[in-house]
């Protein structure tokens, strides 16, 4: 039977497999019975607690059995999943619940401290559920211990009638250039795609998913959903800073796919023993990248040193596309290397000029986006949402062309585009540069006022070797790079700051100068 809501791909799954362990972490060794179970022990719950189709319910957990059982739960009881990013403090959390106005909130108990700072009565939270609490709130707020809600008896499926066209879920981007906006998707946008998904990796129930992405995430989100959509199994580690123990259980385990973000290869080529381990990874099918651009130099560094049976997936996609939208076939990758790749299936993607007219083969202009995996719009900001989508479908704001074979290219966001001394500059062009060097790990340019010429750039980077200069970087890039495009200065970190979801966080990194 095919899947036409979220909750279809555990409940399915745990019909065909209900005794295959479909999640590992850490001592838990969960099947697809007892999660499906669990879920719908609490979607009952929800519902007699007067959860009602639409409500939002706020997830602040991070990867675990819990996160995947609250998850799958609210949507069965036909409500609307909010996971939030881990790393908010007080003063980013109340915002949002003030926003969405949910009526339960699932957090893990070590969050309990940062809750203690809410002030409930401001918002419609009227419910708390948590493992264990220690919770004290003294507020007209009612907080539940989760196991006198989730048993380890069977429960059967609730089967509500809920139309795939209902909203599903609501991720926040990650505001790292703003106020994070609340990403609407449906349960059809959210199938879609991972339909897609599972179509151009030719996922199975063999395959097992290491996964070191948060699920509040866009792309660990899908990373959850396709293999338990095909009976598959998700391997977690929330300890990527440690990356030799991630290394370890993929070898323990016998994974089949990892994926990650150009930070989590960054690190697992200069900072862990993975060229190392290739030899002791002979399950290993596939590894896929996405969630940002990852320069050239780095994807031909993987290629040489990953498994040869190994296949590389590069990606590309949004929040906004309920994950993807592109990606390049392995065996085009060495041939197409800083290409996005082609669409996916059920997405279709245009090169646009600023009045809407699609370009030409090697013309640059706006790549635009149209697919059932396309949001419905922005929680509660029209603004942002007649913005982003249009008549045309949803605007990237990626500025980019197509070649003569079908395939696009990114040449950066419209918002990093610098004036220096009259001339357009890309920051990711720079930035490539500085990594081609082979004298850093990772690298950002960023652009300030300068009365001469108009923006000076300066960039903050990741050494490779502590004693290389700033100015042995620089007079490398000049035999690429134009004199204006040259950084002014770099300032040297032990590590890129970054959001909860692995990107590189550039208002972190414009502190830094400021702070200097």
């Amino acid at each position: 039977m095919k899947s036409t809501l979220i909750h279809h791909f555990l409940e399915q799954s745990a019909s065909r497999f209900p005794d295959k362990c479909a999640l590992v972490h850490e001592d838990v060794r969960a099947t697809y019975r007892q999660i499906n179970s669990q879920a719908n022990h609490l979607a009952r719950f929800f519902i007699e607690s007067g959860v009602a189709p639409g409500d939002r319910i706020v997830l602040l957990l991070e990867n675990g059995l819990e996160y995947v059982v609250a998850y799958y739960a609210t949507l069965k009881a036909g409500a609307v999943v909010v996971p939030m990013n881990t790393e908010l403090k007080p003063d980013g959390l109340i915002p949002l619940l003030k926003e969405l106005e949910p009526k339960f909130l699932v957090p893990a108990r070590k969050f309990e401290r940062v809750l203690r700072a809410v002030d409930f009565s401001q918002t419609a939270v009227r419910s708390i559920i948590v493992n264990q609490p220690k919770l004290s709130l003294n507020q007209d707020v009612e907080v539940v211990d989760w196991g006198n809600v989730v048993s380890a008896d069977d429960a059967p499926d609730l089967g509500l009638a809920i139309s795939d066209s209902s909203l599903g879920s609501i991720i926040y981007t990650s505001g790292s250039t703003g106020k994070p906006k609340g990403v609407m998707l449906t349960h059809r946008n959210i199938v879609a795609n991972t339909n897609s998904i599972i179509e151009y990796l030719e996922l199975t129930e063999n395959d097992i998913q290491m996964v070191v992405l948060p699920f509040f995430y866009v792309m660990g989100k899908s990373l959850l959903n396709t293999h338990f959509a095909v009976g598959g199994r998700v391997v977690i580690n929330n300890k990527f800073a440690y990356p030799a123990t991630v290394i370890n259980q993929m070898i323990e385990e016998e994974v089949t796919g990892f994926s990650g973000v150009p930070s989590t290869y960054a690190y697992l080529l200069h900072r862990s023993p993975f060229a190392d381990a290739r030899e002791k990874l002979p399950f290993l099918r596939y590894c896929s990248q996405a969630g940002g651009h990852l320069d050239s130099t780095t994807k031909q560094k993987l290629l040489q040193v990953l498994p040869s049976h190994t296949h590389m997936f590069v990606m590309y996609g949004a929040t906004e596309a309920s994950a993807r939208l592109s990606y390049v076939e392995p065996h085009r990758l060495s041939e197409k290397i800083d290409s996005i790749g082609r669409a996916i299936p059920g997405v279709s993607l245009k090169v646009l000029d600023k009045k809407g007219k699609e370009l030409d083969v090697g013309q640059v202009g706006e790549i635009v986006a149209c697919g059932e995996n396309i949001m419905q719009g922005y929680w509660k900001d029209s603004q942002s949402t007649n913005a982003a989508l249009s008549a045309h479908g949803y605007h990237t704001g990626d500025l980019g062309y197509r070649d003569q074979d079908g395939y696009f290219f990114v040449e950066g966001r419209k918002d990093n585009q610098l004036k220096v001394g009259g001339h357009r500059v890309n920051t990711q062009e720079i930035e490539d540069a500085l990594i081609s060097t082979q004298m850093v790990v990772e690298a950002v340019v960023l652009g300030f006022s300068d009365e001469l010429l108009g923006t000076k750039l300066s960039a903050v980077a990741v050494p490779l070797d502590e004693n290389c200069s700033s100015q042995q970087i620089i007079e490398k890039c000049a035999s690429t790079l134009a004199r204006y495009k040259l950084p002014g200065e770099i300032k040297f970190l032990k590590s890129l700051p970054k959001n909860a979801n692995g990107k590189v966080d550039r208002n972190q990194c414009l502190k830094f100068f400021q702070n200097q």
